[in-house]
């Protein structure tokens, strides 16, 4: 207990706060809680006048900074003059923007200020939405802004703060650009409030904010307002990863944990050493963790429900959730799965019933009342936005999620399982950075409920508990800027500054500013490589002979070998879609690998002339779905035929059962008693790899007996130099990079008429500086050339798809096309595209994506008005189905385009119009329920 002369002493220090700071002291007793000290720190620099960057964990309270923006603009200037006669006249208000990176934020904010200051003085901007748009204080994408600044809007007028939630996205590689052009453009008098995760080169960061925004704040909190206890699972014992607090800044893992993990490991190799022998697996026997519904049940008999379960998979999402359901699990009360039905209910009545079947509503509700749900971008919108409501206000209990949560809106849980800490990039499977595994367990302890959060890490024989305790103790999650120049921004800035102004522009961007920053310590590197790359000859070097000469010839053959491998997959393939192609309705075959292997009859063949072939097919097992050419190694052959009911049902579970029974009957073996699972094409000796071969064994060093020893050295050394010339060529780009990008920009720009030879903005320029795409060039050379001309509306939004839509993974095979003048469209904008990208390949440039066709057909049959199945299951997929989310994601960005083209100056009247109908036509259904939401 203070005493009174303390409390007298902390009383006016209270008040000469309230005196110093007015405005911050108005806004702090709205609040109804104590501010922390790094809240108050960064709302006092803002109300001295300066801007301030806040960089803290998830859920610590850092929008309560924006807000404090927010009051302020509302406020007005402390300073303004009242008029005598009516001194009741407020202050003259100004403005404040704030700025989201998804659109999801944007409209949780907007609610959020709404419910605090009235609709009428909070509006909203967005791709899809405009409310109020003439507010005092707008919530609004990044992009938006971007565009406002570039435009010139009126809406402008009176800014004076703006607020940049989620600033770290400016590391992300496909949008990042977008803050960096709005924080050089914003004007000198507006101040910024930029809100950041916890990074660990804030400083940095905050060092080119106040080379281009003047006098800013750092304010860097550490400290979560819930504690974190970290956690192992190994198999149903449950540890501690640090005995204590102290450990934790160690890093010093618990030694019981330790000792368990260690035993368990040798547990499996004294198994593996037990099993050795003919016929043993060369990995003995194989760990099994725990359960996912026994890691769920766990939580929630140690009352640390509602939990996040991140699996970095969207089929392993919706497996987990099915896993629970077969288990039997029930998360919920009677009350609490009839509430969850009146949700979900008066969610989704706009969907009509045919789609709601298509899009497996029935499983997905089971498992919402029974407290369980899958979140993960494969899935309709409201789907996932109906599971975020429900896990916020407690009703579903445990999510499995994909990284993509992390990112997301405000969805706190008091305990987050990370089942492991390899994710797939869309390239490779790679490690959890540090950052990643701190933003993904950041969502555990919810403010103001949980009294501590809990992550938990689930263990694997490969996963090393100091290991995780490097990334929980660990805050090296560093700001990278992703920022270059593009076509649009060029003409815009050229437009807008002129060139040589827009050069010095890009010049003080955060890009250029960390490039020259980092060439010092590339050209260190390269010095200390090329040192190492000489040591690693000289243990390479072999007195038989020269050994580099000997070890050319070993990458030599390697590098054809791959090479033949790959053309007889690609030989194996071709045979595959042309045996499926040939497939029939009641032929039986065997599925030979994958998680279908075994007999299947065929229900559907699928020979609609889009995309390779994926039939329809029923399993022995009953599963019920397409395959593709990828679950088939060898050719697929019919073995047999049965007759297949007319109207056969395929989401029958007894006419599944009856025509499985059916398949099994036939008497086939279902593995068909064959060893291997790739047939061998037997093509003969290549040549050339026999002559390598013959030069490789009469050379003198092949005679060597270190030769190996040798060859490792050797193969160091490559690695070596091929990443050593690579930091070469990183220095020698990255001083005055980007000014050099721009001009070549320019000069590609003005050869194609975007830009006059006296450097002014031509029609076309200013066009093409309306067009917010990635292919914004590709985009502009279509419309310029009237290809997209003549197109009906479907034929239009299916044209327009491949400069909008990327495949999340490569696919060999080029996509079919609607024959006619789709085809031809297409063909013609491939043909720009091979135009474009050798002018860029003749400067230097990131060359343009190449449009990807694979979703031409989807969005050409939902524009026809087909129904939603059926658009499904054209799309070129390597897995199947299309997902309903990616549908409805892809289909956006096409009503996107086709809305700049429909306003586009440099289109004609009539495919502004068709655009325009073309839009009409895709928001329908799913889409127009998710434009209305």
């Amino acid at each position: 207990m203070s005493s009174p002369a303390e409390r007298y002493a902390a009383a006016r220090r209270k008040a000469a706060q309230a005196a110093q700071f007015p405005a911050l002291d108005e806004f702090a007793l709205e609040l109804g809680f104590d501010l922390d000290d790094f809240q108050r720190e960064a709302c006092q620099s803002l109300e001295r006048g300066s801007g301030v960057l806040v960089c803290a964990p998830t859920g610590a309270g850092k929008t309560v900074v924006g807000e404090f923006a927010v009051h302020l603009a509302l406020r007005g200037r402390p300073d303004d003059p009242v008029p005598a006669a009516d001194a009741t006249t407020p202050p003259a208000r100004r403005k404040c923007f704030y700025t989201t990176p998804i659109k999801a934020l944007s409209n949780q904010k907007y609610h959020d200020l709404v419910a605090r200051y009235g609709a009428e003085q909070v509006g909203l901007l967005t791709g899809d939405n405009a409310i109020n748009g003439d507010a005092p204080v707008i919530v609004m994408t990044t992009e938006v802004l971007r565009n406002m600044l570039y435009a010139g809007s009126s809406t402008l007028q009176g800014l004076a703060y703006v607020v940049m939630d989620e600033v770290h996205y400016l590391a992300d590689r496909f949008r990042g650009g977008v803050w960096e052009e709005v924080i050089i453009h914003l004007p000198a008098s507006v101040t910024l409030v930029s809100l950041s995760a916890t990074v660990s080169n804030a400083e940095e960061f905050a060092d080119w904010l106040v080379t281009v925004r003047g006098e800013t704040a750092v304010v860097v909190s550490e400290h979560r307002p819930v504690p974190l206890w970290q956690h192992m699972l190994v198999g149903r014992r449950m540890f501690d990863l640090f005995h204590d607090a102290d450990a934790a800044r160690k890093h010093d893992v618990h030694p019981e944990l330790l000792r368990y993990t260690r035993e368990t490991v040798r547990r499996l190799e004294l198994g593996e050493g037990r099993s050795a022998g003919p016929g043993a697996g060369r990995r003995g026997p194989r760990w099994r963790g725990p359960m996912r519904p026994d890691i769920v049940d766990r939580l929630d008999r140690e009352g640390l429900l509602p939990a996040i379960l991140f699996i970095f998979s969207r089929a392993g999402c919706a497996a987990a959730v099915q896993q629970c359901l077969a288990a039997g699990l029930r998360l919920t009360s009677a009350e609490e799965r009839a509430e969850i039905r009146r949700v979900v209910e008066s969610r989704v009545t706009a969907i009509p019933g045919e789609d709601l079947s298509v899009l497996g509503y029935w499983e997905w509700l089971d498992g919402l009342e029974r407290g369980l749900a899958a979140h993960h971008a494969g899935m309709l919108p409201v789907f996932k936005e109906v599971v975020e409501e429900l896990f916020v206000r407690g009703l579903v209990k445990a999510v499995f999620a994909t990284e993509t949560l992390a990112l997301g809106i405000n969805m706190p849980a008091r305990c987050v399982v990370l089942e492991r800490l390899v994710k797939y990039n869309g390239e490779a499977h790679v490690d959890l950075t540090p950052g990643e595994y701190t933003q993904l367990t950041g969502r555990a302890g919810r403010r103001g409920i949980d009294v501590e959060g809990h992550a938990v890490v689930v263990w694997s024989p490969e996963t090393d508990p100091r290991h995780v305790a490097g990334l929980a103790s660990t805050r090296t999650y560093p700001l990278r800027s992703s920022f270059r120049p593009s076509y649009n921004m060029a003409v815009n800035l050229v437009g807008t500054v002129g060139a040589e102004p827009a050069r010095a522009l890009l010049e003080s961007s955060f890009a250029q500013f960390q490039a020259d920053r980092s060439v010092v310590g590339l050209a260190r590197q390269v010095q200390r490589n090329t040192e190492t790359i000489e040591a690693y000859g000289a243990e390479a070097a072999c007195h038989h002979g020269d050994f580099d000469e000997y070890f050319a010839l070993r990458v030599a053959i390697a590098e054809r070998e791959k090479a033949i491998a790959r053309q007889g997959q690609t030989q194996r393939k071709a045979a595959a879609v042309a045996s499926l192609e040939r497939l029939r309705v009641g032929d039986v075959i065997r599925v030979p690998s994958g998680r279908r292997a075994g007999l299947a009859v065929v229900l559907d063949p699928a020979t609609g002339g889009f995309g390779e072939p994926r039939p329809l097919v029923l399993t022995q097992d009953r599963w019920a779905g397409r395959v593709s050419p990828g679950d088939f190694t060898t050719p697929a052959e019919v073995l047999a035929r049965i007759r297949v009911p007319k109207h056969f049902n395929h989401r029958s579970p007894a006419a599944r059962r009856d025509l499985a029974a059916e398949v099994s009957g036939t008497g086939l073996d279902r593995h068909g008693g064959r060893r291997g699972g790739r047939s061998r094409q037997v093509t003969g000796e290549d040549h050339r790899i026999t002559q390598l071969r013959t030069e490789l064994r009469h050379h003198p060093c092949h005679a060597c007996p270190e030769r190996e020893e040798h060859a490792r050295w050797a193969e160091r050394r490559r690695r070596l130099e091929r990443d050593t010339e690579e930091l070469r060529q990183r220095v020698s780009g990255r001083t005055g990079s980007l000014a050099r990008t721009f001009d070549r920009i320019v000069a590609l720009l003005t050869e194609r008429g975007y830009l006059a030879r006296d450097g002014a903005v031509t029609d076309a320029g200013r066009m093409l500086g309306r067009i917010w795409t990635e292919a914004d060039l590709l985009v502009a050379e279509c419309l310029r050339r009237g290809v997209w001309n003549g197109l009906s509306p479907a034929e239009l939004a299916a044209a327009v798809s491949v400069v909008v839509f990327e495949a999340r993974r490569d696919v060999d095979e080029r996509a079919s096309l609607p024959r006619g003048p789709v085809a031809d469209a297409v063909d013609e904008t491939l043909k720009l595209w091979g135009e474009i990208e050798a002018d860029e390949a003749a400067r230097g440039l990131t060359a343009t994506r190449e449009p990807d066709l694979g979703f031409a057909w989807p969005v050409y049959r939902w524009a026809r008005g087909e129904a939603l199945a059926k658009v499904l299951g054209s799309g070129h997929e390597i897995d199947g189905e299309m997902p309903a989310g990616d549908f409805v994601r892809w289909a956006r960005q096409v009503v996107d385009l086709l809305g700049q083209i429909a306003d586009s100056g440099g289109a004609s009247a009539e495919l502004r119009s068709t655009a325009r109908q073309a839009i009409a036509a895709v928001n329908r259904g799913v889409l127009a329920y998710h434009t209305s939401a």
